[in-house]
């Protein structure tokens, strides 16, 4: 990569919680601290979509959150606010008016158990509260499957349909997408792009190059310190050649 070319680090979190144990639900705490990394070494904030359009600056960070989870508008968007920082937050659109606990493989185990409330999913309105403070809404598909199992009439419901369900509820246009589970492959990218989204996120496990319809992400965990992150970002999304932090 060209040493002039803006840098891109886009960050992909779940939950924010001080109690939960899964390893997807970031402490406040920590998470303040990742941020603030990032910050220090000259980063700006961006919306997901606003950063593959039109980067912030030389050093872009993108904040993303993928599954609407409530703590996402109680925890995250406060210590954003006070950084001055955006995010990005992609919903699963079948959840936000029905009243009932995310779940989905994976999350499923959570049900009915102690910590089933932090499987409760932002509402519409709570959504559109973060629209108006500047965050971008973006789908996470309607149901959470993974996509690449999915016939072609199925995929397409999940993805245009969802887009549709935040357009109808949000106003404006729905422009970006996570995948669930942080995966896709060429299908189910070529069916996105021709469902009218512009970008679209993936989570990779190893060196993956930016593409648009296939955005890496770098995953935050639990156990991740500041200093683990942001070598991951530096290995991971990029190469370790691509990015200097």
């Amino acid at each position: 990569m060209n040493s002039t070319r803006p840098r891109v680090v886009v960050l992909c979190y779940h939950a924010l919680s001080d109690s939960w144990p899964d390893e997807t639900a970031v402490t406040p705490a920590r998470f303040a601290e990742q941020v603030e990394a990032f910050l220090r070494r000259g980063y700006l904030g961006s919306t997901f979509t606003d950063a593959l359009t039109a980067p912030a600056a030389p050093r872009t960070l993108v904040v993303t959150f993928d599954d609407a989870a409530e703590s996402v508008h109680r925890l995250a968007a406060p210590l954003l606010e006070e950084l001055g920082l955006p995010a990005t937050v992609f919903v699963p659109t079948d959840y936000p008016a029905s009243g009932e606990p995310m779940s989905w493989d994976g999350l499923d185990r959570w049900v009915g158990g102690p910590h089933e409330r932090e499987l409760e999913c932002m509402g519409w309105d709570r959504l559109g509260d973060l629209a108006a403070r500047g965050w971008e809404i973006g789908s996470h598909t309607r149901s959470h499957p993974l996509l690449s199992r999915l016939g072609d009439a199925d995929l397409e419901r999940e993805l245009l349909g969802s887009k549709q369900d935040c357009e109808q509820h949000l106003g404006g246009h729905c422009t970006s997408l996570a995948y669930p589970y942080g995966v896709a492959d060429a299908r189910v990218a070529h069916a996105a792009r021709a469902a009218g989204y512009l970008a679209a996120a993936t989570v990779p496990v190893s060196p993956t190059p930016p593409l648009p319809m296939l955005w890496p992400r770098v995953g935050a965990y639990r156990g991740d310190s500041a200093r683990r992150l942001m070598l991951r970002a530096r290995r991971r999304a990029f190469g370790a050649s691509a990015m200097r932090l």
